[in-house]
């Protein structure tokens, strides 16, 4: 959620000060109804007006972030975390489709689109990603057999079905190498799997998210989709829908 005048402001419509005085005079209203508070939040899909008039359009970005550890996937931090929307140079008000918790990298997508962040969010689109990951111990076959057919969380939820590979075992090390195809997006899903088969993520990188893949992409970086992705991001969550 943002302040209401700084929405304002980032709409280019006025500044932020104007905003305000707007705002006090009762002329702004939130989903049809006047909020004459300062400092009033506002959501993602709100329908904001002013004199009765829509924010002026924003054009519609999409990016693709390989984001680095240690960055949060949200747009407000109260301890002052750096933040993934950082790492882009735009003055569109972008956010995070989904998350990546703070200790793990790979891709998430940014956008300003809320209709095409819901569908690749929403849970009934199903949309695969993928995850390497790298675990303290070695994964036996029977708890690769378990992590395909979907494992029990600690909250009592079922997982769906997976693709699970190891691609390497450090025998010395006692760790293991996978990787896990998951077509949903639970709090922590992936760390949680591996959890309950007694199994602690050491690392954990998200390398595709659909159709689009990390390649030649180092940590830290971001491009624009390109039209053909977002195009085949979209077939592919309405494809999932009907599964």
């Amino acid at each position: 959620m943002e302040r209401l005048q700084k929405v304002i402001a980032a709409s280019g419509l006025t500044s932020r000060r104007k905003a305000e005085e707007l705002i006090v005079a009762g002329k702004v209203k939130v989903n049809g109804v006047v909020v004459d508070k300062l400092g009033s939040q506002v959501e993602k899909g709100d329908v904001i007006t002013v004199d009765g008039k829509p924010l002026p359009h924003e054009e519609l970005e999409y990016y693709l972030v390989n984001k680095p550890r240690k960055y949060i996937c949200s747009v407000n931090d109260e301890h002052g975390r750096a933040q993934v929307t950082d790492l882009v140079e735009t003055e569109a008000r972008i956010y995070p489709v989904g998350r990546l918790d703070y200790d793990s990298s790979g891709l998430i997508i940014l956008t300003n689109d809320g209709n095409f962040a819901n569908m690749l969010m929403h849970p009934k689109y199903h949309l695969p990603k993928t995850y390497h990951v790298t675990v303290k111990g070695l994964v036996t076959k029977m708890d690769v057999k378990h992590l395909s057919e979907g494992v029990t969380l600690d909250d009592g939820i079922k997982t769906l079905p997976a693709v699970v590979k190891i691609t390497n075992q450090d025998i010395p090390n006692e760790r293991t190498s996978l990787d896990i195809t998951i077509t949903e997006g639970r709090n922590r899903q992936i760390r949680r799997m591996m959890e309950t088969l007694g199994y602690e993520v050491s690392k954990l990188h998200r390398t595709q998210y659909g159709c689009v893949r990390d390649d030649q992409m180092p940590v830290g970086s971001y491009r624009r989709l390109k039209p053909h992705e977002i195009k085949t991001l979209k077939q592919m969550a309405l494809e999932g829908e009907n599964k």
